[in-house]
C-alpha cells in the first residue's frame, strides 16, 4: 500500500487552514513503512519513557529517531529527574508528602501554568519512576544534599527531591552501545563519576572529602575496570537503561529517521511522514522531538536578542521539527520565548554551561559597566533572565566571571586541575583574559578600570563580613551547593586578593529550548481554542513547559519530560 502526499495534505487541509499555514503540493508518492499502535517521535527521556509505557500496554509501538544515535539531550546530561515523592527519595528518608510538593510547585510556577497540569506531574510522577525501575534495568540515587532551587518557599526542600540513575553496564546493550549519543563531558578515563561528586571533585585539592570523593571516582572505575565493564553514569546511563528496556519490550527504533510532517485524516492525527515514507499510527503520535535550540530562524523569531545556536549544549539535531510539525497541523505555542538557560562560558569547542565555578568563593560576575549586578550563586535560569531582563539599558550580554590567583590555586574550573594553566585557544577566541592588576584586567575585557576596582574592593569588604547585603548570596541554602565549606562565614564568598587576575566571558547558554506545544493534563496538544486534536501529543522541550518560565529544581527538565511521556502513552491505551 502507498500514500500519496497530495493525499496526505488534503486530509490535512482543514487543520493547517485553521493554523494559517500555507500547504505545499507534491505528487509523490509515500511508501508505508509500517502501521503501529504508537508512533513515537524522538529517542530522548521523553520519547523512550513514553514508548516503554506504550510497549508495556500491550501496544504495537515504533520509535523515530532524527539523530544516527540515541538518547537525544537526555543522553549528553547530568540526568537529575526531579519528582516530588518518587518511591527513591522516600525509602530514603526524605520527608516529602504531597501536600508539601504541591503547594512548592504552585509557590514556584506560579498561575502561568493549569493547575491540572500541575497536579498530573506530581500525581504521575512517582508511578512513572517505579514504572521505570519495573520493566528496565535503571536504578536511581538521591542526589543528598543537591537543594531544590527555592527552598525557602513553601513547601521547598534544603537538601532536595532530585535523583540520578545509579552506574549501568553498558555491556546490557551489546552491539546497540555504539550508538548511545556521546556525553556533553565525558568522564574522565578510568573513573566513575555521578553527578552529586562533581561539587566535590571541584575540591579534592582543599577538601578531605574532595579528596575522598574522588579515590570513591577512581576505586568505582577500578572495580568495573577489573569486572571487564562499561561504566555508564548521568545521561549515559539513563539513556542506555531505557533502551535496554526497549529491547526487551521488542520496540524498535529508526534512527536516521527525521519527521517531517505529521499525517492527518478526517482531523485526527493517525501516523509520521520521513524522508523515506509513511509510518501510520492505530491510536496516536507522541512528539518528543526535543526544543529548537539548534534551528537559528526560530531562535531570532521567538527569543530576545543576543541569542544564537552556538551557545547550547542541547543535542545538534534539536532544530523544532516536533513543534513545527504540531503547529501545522493547528497546535498552539507556549514559552517560545524562554529555555533552560544558565550562564556559559564560549569555548573554542563548545559552550561550557558554568555551574560551580561562578559560585566558589573567590569569584564574582560582572558586566559592560564593570558592576556586579546579581547573586552570582542564584538558580542558573534566574541569572540569565536578569541578564536579557537588564541588557537593554544596562548591558549584561556578555557578562565577565573575575577570579584571582587563589581561587584558581584550590578549584577545577571546568576540567582544569588547580594551578594549571588554562589552554591557549580558551585566551586567543576572547572566552579567558589574563592580568596581573585588576586595571589591566579591565583593559582586556573593555570595562572601565575604576568601576571594576571599586567593585572588587566592595565585594572584598563583603565577603570578609561574610554578608552580601547587596545581592544576597549565600542566604538560601540553594546558594550553599557548589561552595567550600571550609570557607567561613560564608562558604559562598571569599576576597579577591591575589594576582593574577582572570576573567571568563558568560553569554546566555541553555541545556535546551522550553517552548513548544501546548498540552492538557494528559499530555495531548491542544489548538489555540484550547480544544484537542485528535491523535496528537507531545511531551519534553518538544511541549510547553510545566515548570513555566521557572525551574523548581535539579532535573525540572528531564522528571517532567519522562512524567508526561508516560502519561501520553498511558492515555492512549486507555488505562490513565
Amino acid at each position: 500500500m502507498s500514500v500519496t502526499r497530495r493525499h496526505l495534505l488534503a486530509t490535512g487541509a482543514g487543520l493547517a487552514v485553521a493554523a494559517g499555514v500555507q500547504q505545499g503540493v507534491s505528487a509523490a508518492d509515500l511508501p508505508l513503512l509500517g502501521t503501529y499502535d504508537v508512533v513515537v517521535i524522538g529517542s530522548g527521556a521523553a520519547g523512550m519513557t513514553a514508548a516503554l509505557t506504550a510497549a508495556k500496554q500491550g501496544l504495537s509501538v515504533v520509535v523515530l529517531e532524527k539523530a544516527p544515535t540515541f538518547g537525544g539531550s537526555a543522553a549528553r546530561s547530568g540526568a537529575g529527574i526531579w519528582i516530588p515523592n518518587n518511591p527513591v527519595i522516600l525509602a530514603a528518608g526524605v520527608p516529602d508528602t504531597p501536600a508539601k510538593a504541591a503547594a512548592y510547585l504552585t509557590a514556584v510556577v506560579g498561575p502561568g501554568v493549569p493547575a491540572a497540569r500541575r497536579q498530573s506531574f506530581l500525581a504521575h510522577g512517582p508511578a512513572m519512576i517505579s514504572f521505570v525501575l519495573a520493566n528496565s534495568p535503571l536504578r536511581f540515587r538521591w542526589m543528598e544534599g543537591y537543594s531544590d532551587y527555592y527552598p525557602e518557599l513553601p513547601g521547598g526542600l534544603p537538601n532536595g527531591r532530585s535523583i540520578e540513575p545509579d552506574q549501568l553496564d553498558g555491556n546490557i546493550l551489546g552491539a546497540e552501545l555504539a550508538h548511545l549519543n556521546p556525553p556533553y563531558l565525558a568522564v574522565p578515563a578510568g573513573l566513575v563519576v555521578f553527578s552529586t561528586d562533581y561539587k566535590w571533585l571541584a575540591l579534592s585539592a582543599v577538601s578531605v572529602k574532595g579528596a575522598a570523593v574522588a579515590a570513591e571516582c577512581l576505586a568505582r572505575g577500578t572495580k568495573a575496570a577489573v569486572l571487564g565493564q562499561k561504566p555508564l553514569t548521568m545521561g549515559q546511563s539513563l539513556a542506555a537503561g531505557l533502551r535496554k528496556g526497549l529491547l526487551d519490550a521488542g520496540v524498535p527504533v529508526r534512527l536516521n529517521t527525521p519527521l517531517t510532517e505529521l499525517y492527518v485524516e478526517s482531523g485526527t492525527v493517525t501516523g509520521a511522514v520521513t524522508p523515506g515514507g509513511l509510518y501510520r499510527a492505530r491510536r496516536g503520535v507522541i512528539v518528543g522531538s526535543g526544543g529548537f535550540e539548534h534551528n537559528a530562524a526560530m531562535r531570532a523569531q521567538y527569543q530576545r536578542q543576543p541569542i544564537g545556536t552556538e551557545w547550547t549544549v542541547g543535542a545538534k539535531e534539536n532544530t523544532g521539527d516536533g513543534i513545527r510539525a504540531g503547529q501545522h497541523v493547528g497546535g498552539d505555542l507556549a514559552l517560545m520565548d524562554d529555555a533552560w538557560w544558565g550562564p556559559a562560558i564560549p569555548l573554542p569547542d563548545e559552550p561550557y554551561f558554568c555551574l560551580a565555578e561562578r559560585t566558589l568563593p573567590g569569584g564574582l560576575v560582572v558586566n559592560a559597566a564593570g558592576r556586579r549586578f546579581v547573586n552570582e550563586a542564584a538558580p542558573y535560569s534566574d541569572v540569565v533572565h536578569t541578564m536579557y531582563d537588564r541588557n537593554p539599558t544596562d548591558p549584561d550580554i556578555p557578562s565577565w566571571l573575575v577570579v584571582d590567583q587563589n581561587y584558581r590555586n584550590r578549584y577545577l574550573f571546568k576540567d582544569v586541575a588547580p594551578t594549571f594553566v588554562l589552554p591557549d585557544d580558551w585566551y586567543s577566541s576572547g572566552a579567558a583574559h589574563k592580568a596581573w592588576t585588576v586595571d589591566a584586567l579591565a583593559t582586556s575585557i573593555g570595562v572601565p578600570a575604576a568601576a571594576l576596582r571599586s567593585t572588587v574592593d566592595r565585594f572584598n569588604s563583603l565577603a570578609l563580613k561574610g554578608d552580601d547585603t547587596d545581592f544576597g548570596r549565600g542566604d538560601s541554602a540553594y546558594d550553599h551547593y557548589y561552595t567550600d565549606p571550609s570557607v567561613l562565614p560564608n562558604s559562598c564568598l571569599a576576597p579577591l586578593w591575589l594576582p593574577p587576575y582572570y576573567a571568563f566571558r558568560l553569554v546566555p547558554g541553555d541545556l535546551g529550548t522550553k517552548g513548544g506545544l501546548v498540552t492538557d493534563a494528559r499530555a495531548r496538544v491542544l489548538r489555540p481554542d484550547g480544544s484537542v486534536i485528535p491523535g496528537l501529543y507531545a511531551a519534553g522541550n518538544a511541549s510547553a513547559a510545566v515548570m513555566g518560565s521557572s525551574y523548581a529544581g535539579a532535573g525540572s527538565t528531564i522528571g517532567p519530560a519522562m512524567t508526561f511521556g508516560y502519561i501520553a502513552a498511558r492515555d492512549i491505551a486507555g488505562v490513565l
